[in-house]
């Protein structure tokens, strides 16, 4: 496969993927934490979309509008992107973990006219402040004050609708990303993305057939669900496997031997925590060929682990918000040890120096991407400054830094900037650090990765207090407790250090490499 297989035709929308699979297939099995579960067609998903897609028409969002939307695991989450793709709506993944003044920032970022929330997360959306371009505040799963109800507006008698015309370039999708510094950054992908994507990831890495189940473990508001249990495995006219409950390792094993799941994408951190299990026998899980893990690189322990237990291998990869899987241990592909595998696609991805010239084998240097490649990123929206920043000649940086050998493998070293990594949330230090400082406690800070077993990484703070006398435990949960309240609680520092001062540097910006380096060496 080369790059101009992944090129999409002029005229193209991403939903045509799953449209072409309209049948009474299973497209998805739902289970609850309850154990309640129940399968939908790909003709009743499609269905239900349209009617979504019908009502949203007549209420005014149209193509090019923008609409947020914070969902969980559930049947309507797939209906509602679906709608908004055949309708030409550009969607805004959000996570219910965000907080108002993170939500306020997006709605005014991309003139949202419109937001799209289960019901039991509209605490936040209503805290907001007003929004010249927010117009409609839809719910759904229960009737919301105030609220227009999704349910109602989706008429049963409408359930027929005609993808709007759209071409590759047109924008699908926001992501917002955090970076070092700074509000989250936007990443635009257009219909030609997703094109690219689902022939490249879903194809060559994941290696889904029709006939698999597969079990994607990542949630709604992330890249990661549009990448993989949303485009991936429904663009592939396989069944996906939805279990909307909290992370245990023994009822995630449970469920891969009953539900004989046969792809597995799940993150390093839950594959790490199945391994620490004892006596792994006691589960069967031999309908599984390919099981595959991204985010952040996975220990070669827990990689040994599942191959001596269950014979398979965890095949690792690599991929941004602003692209897609990059990098990857294909299957049937010799693994090295220690090794990020292969670009997917031979010659996409290079190591380059600061100039974007590339270097030789073995020298440790930048991951770039050419910039024709289909599944990248159109820009940074309303940011041409960041967005010309990360390009260097025909190359996009990534932000990370490796090495490639005369076979082809990347070998990762680590971050070029600041940017934390932690369970395969992307954590950006700024946003902890401005939560921080707006505590009454706090003179200075710092926030940097901490190696971690369990995580890979976790965030820890070091803060000069303005009274030192004041240190304590007690603090330190107050702080914690404190950033929860401010930014999503995935970001809260673990781990608080108090110290006197923060190194920096002559001009007096503090040096985080220094503490970074420093947690790398205990």
């Amino acid at each position: 496969m080369d790059i101009q297989s992944l090129i999409a035709p002029e005229h193209y929308n991403i939903a045509q993927e799953i449209e072409t699979h309209f049948s009474d297939k299973k497209a998805l099995i739902l289970r609850d934490e309850e154990g309640n579960q129940k399968t939908v067609t790909y003709a009743e998903l499609i269905r239900y979309a349209n009617k979504l897609a019908n009502a949203f028409s007549k209420l005014g969002i149209q193509k090019g509008d923008r609409v947020l939307i914070m969902t969980t695991k559930i049947f309507e989450s797939y209906s509602i992107y679906l709608a908004c793709l055949k309708s030409g709506i550009i969607m805004i993944p959000c996570s219910e973990m965000l907080r108002a003044k993170d939500l306020v920032y997006r709605v005014n970022h991309s003139k949202a006219k419109a937001v799209i929330v289960y019901h039991a997360f509209v605490n936040e959306f209503n805290k907001m402040e007003t929004s010249p371009s927010l117009q409609y505040k839809i719910a759904f799963g229960k009737e919301v004050e105030g609220w227009l109800s999704m349910e109602k507006m989706a008429l049963p008698e409408s359930d027929e609708f005609k993808i709007t015309a759209t071409q590759k370039d047109d924008y699908a999708l926001f992501s917002y990303t955090s970076g070092t510094t700074g509000q989250p950054k936007a990443v635009v992908h257009s219909h030609g993305w997703g094109y690219a994507h689902i022939r490249s990831a879903a194809s060559l890495w994941l290696n889904i057939g029709k006939e698999d189940i597969v079990w994607a473990t990542a949630a709604p508001g992330w890249q990661k669900w549009v990448w993989t249990p949303f485009l991936s495995i429904l663009g592939s006219g396989a069944t996906g496997f939805v279990y909307n409950g909290r992370f245990n390792p023994e009822k995630y094993l449970e469920l891969l031997e009953e539900q004989k799941i046969n792809v597995l994408c799940c993150t390093p951190t839950e594959y790490r925590m199945m391994a620490k299990l004892d006596d792994l026998s006691r589960y069967n899980l031999s309908h599984l060929h390919s099981a595959v893990s991204a985010g952040e690189a996975l220990n070669r322990e827990v990689i040994d682990v599942f191959k001596n237990q269950f014979n398979f291998i965890i095949r690792d990869g690599y991929g941004q918000t602003e692209s897609t899987l990059l990098i990857g241990n294909l299957k049937g592909m010799e693994l090295r040890l220690g090794s990020m595998g292969k670009a997917i696609i031979p010659g996409t991805v290079q190591i380059v120096d600061n100039e974007g010239n590339p270097v030789k084998s073995g020298v440790v240097g930048n991951i770039a991407v050419r910039r024709d490649f289909p599944a990248l990123f159109k820009l940074y929206y309303k940011d041409a400054e960041k967005t010309a920043k990360a390009m260097r000649g025909e190359f996009y940086l990534t932000g990370d830094r490796a090495s490639q050998d005369e076979d082809g493998y990347f070998w990762f070293q680590g971050r070029s900037d600041d940017v934390i990594i932690s369970s395969g949330y992307t954590i950006g230090p700024f946003e902890v650090e401005d939560a921080l400082m707006k505590h009454p406690s706090v003179k200075e800070c710092a926030v940097v990765a901490s190696p971690d077993e369990i995580r890979g990484n976790v965030v820890k703070a070091f803060i000069v207090l303005k009274d030192e006398n004041e240190s304590s435990q007690e603090l330190v949960k107050s702080l914690q407790a404190f950033v929860k309240s401010m930014t999503a609680p995935y970001k809260y520092p673990r781990l608080i250090d108090f110290v006197k001062d923060l190194p920096k540097t002559d001009s007096g910006k503090i040096r985080r490499v220094a503490l970074r380096e420093a947690e790398l060496r205990k």
